[in-house]
């Protein structure tokens, strides 16, 4: 049913339709609605567990006891509180725990600052978990189902992915799948392995030097063979509720006969399109390969779409300090994996909310005109 809602409303509705069972959030800004209305769900009767916590490394800390025991949970945070579960983050990853969290992004300190940009997930992308970067709240919405089916499937975390305020706090008209639609796709969670009284098992365990590295040899490989489900998750929901962003893994606008194109991810590509459809109305051959799939990164979706390109642009809403930005690094791996020679600029902007808009985009593909690299902040 189509409601006017606030998308961190229909975030909390689709968790309810998700039937997550245990829930620990710590409200903090931009993601504080989420929180908020998922705890009335909980006084009305509607989840069956709201732990409410000191502060987020307790919330990480008390779903990882809780998915260990084969409950289906639910966190969500942004910024400090992110940083704040970063070593758990890690174990959670660690132990194969199928934890779902949805991130509202926002910068990290200091200055401190309460707005948008990607910085609060840029330390933990390394750290085993699937990262999941939306456009929009109707995709955010479409997209947490999907998360838990992968999660418990591959026994791998997973993070959904929206731009704080602009998303958040924006009041619009979203598509919440039922319960009933949502129940044909995901079904009840039943782990093989949990923590068990009658069958007892050690999750989490001391691992000398020689056999740590084999336990991250697993991961690794297992985040890297999570591509083709998530492109078969994203087909086999999206047949169901009839809305499609793609393959999952990235999305490609207009890319096939494009000459300079734009790289980016999250909102910001809503500004994308409309500046190439303006574009475009001029006789600009021009593109947006929106990166969905942050974790595991799409590199050979990256390389297919860049072939025969005269200019590629990569937009990061973050900064890697001392080196380049982390999308942009990406992207050149996976340009210098293959035989191509497209030249591959860099541009920053939207850090700590700063507007980047339609007139930023076609900016960007006016500076694409000129053959040589350019590295700036916009």
């Amino acid at each position: 049913m189509v409601k006017t809602l606030e998308g961190s409303h229909a975030i909390a509705d689709m968790i309810v339709n998700c039937e997550a069972d245990v829930l620990a959030c710590y409200p903090i800004t931009p993601s504080t609605h989420i929180a908020e209305k998922l705890q009335k769900y909980y006084a009305d009767g509607k989840i069956p567990e709201y732990i409410t916590v000191e502060q987020e490394f307790s919330a990480i800390s008390a779903l990882a006891g809780a998915s260990a025991t084969g409950a289906r949970t639910f966190t969500t945070t942004s910024s400090q509180g992110v940083a704040l579960m970063h070593e758990v983050l890690y174990a959670v990853a660690g132990m194969r725990l199928p934890i779902v969290m949805c991130v509202a992004n926002r910068s990290l300190n200091s200055p401190l600052g309460i707005w948008c940009d990607h910085q609060d997930i840029i330390p933990e992308r390394d750290s085993g978990w699937i990262i999941l970067m939306c456009e929009s709240n109707q995709e955010a919405v479409d997209t947490l189902p999907q998360a838990y089916k992968l999660a418990e499937s591959l026994l791998l975390p997973v993070m959904v992915c929206i731009d704080g305020f602009y998303l958040t706090h924006a009041v619009e008209q979203i598509d919440v799948p039922s319960k009933e639609i949502v129940q044909k796709f995901l079904p009840k969670f039943k782990p093989e392995f949990k923590l068990d009284t009658n069958n007892p098992i050690t999750l989490g365990i001391y691992s000398t030097p020689q056999y740590l590295q084999d336990f991250r040899e697993d991961l690794a490989n297992d985040v890297d063979n999570a591509r083709e489900p998530i492109k078969k998750t994203e087909e086999e929901f999206s047949k169901i509720i009839n809305r499609n962003y793609g393959n999952g893994l990235i999305e490609n606008y207009k890319c096939d006969d494009a000459e300079r194109i734009i790289i980016a991810m999250s909102s910001f590509c809503g500004n994308v399109k409309e500046a190439i459809d303006e574009l475009r109305d001029k006789g600009e051959k021009v593109g947006l390969l929106r990166i969905k799939s942050y974790r595991p990164f799409p590199y050979k979706d990256v390389q297919e779409i860049l072939k025969n390109k005269k200019h590629v642009g990569v937009f990061d809403r973050a900064t890697t300090l001392g080196g380049h930005p982390p999308l942009y690094t990406d992207v050149l791996a996976a340009i210098y994996d293959s035989d191509q020679k497209v030249p591959i600029s860099s541009f920053i902007g939207g850090l700590g909310g700063k507007d980047v808009t339609v007139e930023t985009a076609k900016n960007i593909f006016e500076d694409l005109k000129e053959n040589k690299i350019k590295r700036k902040f916009v």
